[in-house]
């Protein structure tokens, strides 16, 4: 990677932290923890047993929950899947037909949007909530939506291109009194926002490594009391996990998993500070733009992510990548080459979306990468007389 461009797209993913990597190093090699955690027979599938569950309790210990209801995952994603797929079928071989209502929103992960989509195309109901103008899913919206048949909501619990926040205490409350369970997808909030799972109505919650400094391919899903008997397995094969994912598991990626969340809860408070710090810098210096907005809310948010739309479509994008790494919609759709659903889901346009950066900041962002990402962007500006020109 070239050192001239600097990385403003934590959201997307992040680099594994030093410490995690070797971490994950002592699960490889001849010398190493590299036996299989299912072989119990001998002492070096005991000791990546060991190493497993250690991980799988420090995943628990960040988010409030148990050890033993984290189940392990390839990532988000999976987790996702197994969650809303997971209950649905349950929920179709209990009530003997498929069926029921299911709730979600429309500026979802698309790991929650394409499976609430399958669902729907094998005759579940779903209902795909529109935000308000902060971008967020509100509880009163959620209760507008709640109906007798309803067995399932998922929502996320932080936009991975907005940051907003929603209110899942209060949804979860309001769910759990109607009786369906509650999924959330929280793989943009481990680590930037407070999660105590043993104090939430939340049955279910998915999370990723690789947001938080740790590696790609591991994630897991929380599982409640509530959900232990509502979800059916999507991989099978030796009924690993409780029986909900059968597979080898993969010690190096899960101790490296469990080293992030580690390291996210023991610098919570002192990066959350140092990232509030820098997206404060980082607005100040962008302050003088003329058409800059801001979207979503204000003060329900994370400070990690900022979503800037340039109103008058004077910002040179491709000229700003050269300098800066950053995304102009999330991962998902870009791969698509599609507009954001989020901001459409908001009521921008597809031009206005088009001229929409989403900058991510994380642990290794610097001061002055955030004032040299100011000038870049200051840079990409094009002129007013030019732009007048360019669209005569």
């Amino acid at each position: 990677m070239q050192d001239s461009v600097l990385y403003f797209d934590y959201a997307a993913t992040t680099p594994v932290d030093e410490r995690v990597i070797q971490v994950m190093v002592k699960c490889l090699g001849v010398s190493g923890n590299f036996g299989n955690p299912a072989s119990s027979s001998h002492a070096y599938g005991q000791q990546a047993r060991l190493t497993v569950e250690q991980a799988r309790k420090q995943v628990a210990d960040l988010v409030g929950a148990q050890a033993g209801q984290i189940i392990w995952t390839s990532g988000a994603t999976e987790s996702n899947n197994l969650a809303l797929k997971g209950v649905a079928q349950e929920h179709a071989l209990r009530s003997g037909r498929t069926g029921g209502h299911i709730i979600t929103s429309q500026i979802e992960h698309k790991a929650i949007l394409d499976t609430a989509q399958q669902l729907q195309a094998a005759g579940f109901e779903v209902t795909f909530l529109a935000p308000d103008a902060d971008g967020l899913i509100t509880p009163e919206a959620v209760s507008a939506a709640l109906r007798d048949d309803t067995f399932l909501v998922s929502l996320m619990l932080v936009n991975n291109e907005l940051g907003t926040v929603n209110d899942i205490a209060e949804i979860g409350r309001r769910v759990r009194a109607q009786g369906a369970l509650f999924h959330v997808d929280a793989a943009q909030g481990a680590g930037k926002a407070a999660i105590d799972l043993g104090d939430l109505a939340v049955d279910l919650m998915s999370f990723s490594a690789h947001k938080i400094y740790g590696p790609k391919g591991i994630g897991a899903l929380y599982v409640g009391p509530r959900a232990e008997q509502r979800v059916l397995a999507q991989i099978h094969g030796g009924g690993h996990e409780c029986g909900l994912r059968s597979g080898t598991l993969a010690t190096h990626q899960i101790a490296g998993m469990g080293a992030a969340f580690a390291l996210a809860g023991e610098a919570f408070k002192e990066e959350t500070a140092h990232i509030e710090r820098l997206n404060r810098r980082l607005r100040e210096r962008l302050a003088g733009i003329a058409g800059l907005r801001v979207n979503g809310s204000s003060d329900q948010r994370i400070a990690h992510t900022l979503s800037l739309t340039f109103d008058k479509g004077d910002l040179n994008i491709a000229a700003l990548g050269h300098g800066l790494a950053f995304s102009s919609t999330s991962a998902c759709n870009s791969a698509k080459n599609t507009p954001s659903h989020v901001l459409l889901a908001l009521g921008h346009s597809a031009q206005a979306a088009s001229q929409t950066i989403r900058l991510s900041l994380g642990r290794f962002t610097r001061e002055e990468d955030i004032d040299r990402a100011a000038e870049l962007i200051q840079a990409s500006l094009i002129q007013p007389a030019f732009w007048a020109v360019a669209q005569s």
